[in-house]
């Protein structure tokens, strides 16, 4: 089988908006080999059974690699080739990012460049966060911007960009005619 050309999709949505399963279904219809790097970590029971529940939502075709916070990595390792990779979700990256007190703008360069430079088809996965109140603390605003500018700089580089609300996908960016 010929290598999977180089194809970049950004699914957005809100919580529970259908985004997860609406980026699995990509993935499945692509035919190619899948790869589910999985950035959220269990802190706590209610976390650790929503990451049971997508693990048993995925069928044995997958191949899953946690990433929590060194995802430009686990990116580069696991794309190109005839696989594709769904990141499952920005937006838990980047509060582990916030959480471990690592540089965030330094570490949105790394990720961005990571993806500009994939081999191989890959769907990543954010939250839309920008359209709700604005948090009442610092941390919750930081995190808010940061997450706005995280997918607007993936959204730059991406071939196609979905919104997805109430399980119903919006094109919002489609890739160019060649």
């Amino acid at each position: 089988m010929a290598p999977a050309p180089r194809a970049l999709t950004l699914i957005l949505g809100g919580a529970r908006s259908g985004k997860s399963r609406f980026a699995e279904d990509l993935a499945l219809r692509s035919g190619l080999a899948r790869t589910y790097v999985a950035t959220a970590q269990p802190f706590d029971d209610e976390m650790a059974e929503r990451i049971a529940h997508h693990r048993e939502r995925r069928d044995g075709g997958w191949t899953t690699v946690d990433a929590p916070s060194d995802l430009a990595t686990a990116l580069a390792a696991s794309a190109g080739g005839t696989r594709i990779v769904l990141v499952d979700c920005l937006t838990l990256w980047l509060s582990n990012v916030m959480l471990a007190g690592r540089d965030v703008e330094a570490a949105i360069d790394e990720l961005v460049t990571g993806v500009s430079l994939l081999t191989g088809p890959a769907i990543l996965v954010s939250n839309e966060v920008g359209s709700g109140i604005v948090p009442e603390n610092a941390l919750g605003r930081a995190f808010r911007d940061h997450q706005g500018r995280l997918n607007q700089r993936v959204a730059a580089v991406a071939d196609r960009v979905t919104l997805v609300v109430a399980g119903l996908p919006l094109d919002l960016k489609l890739p160019k005619e060649p």
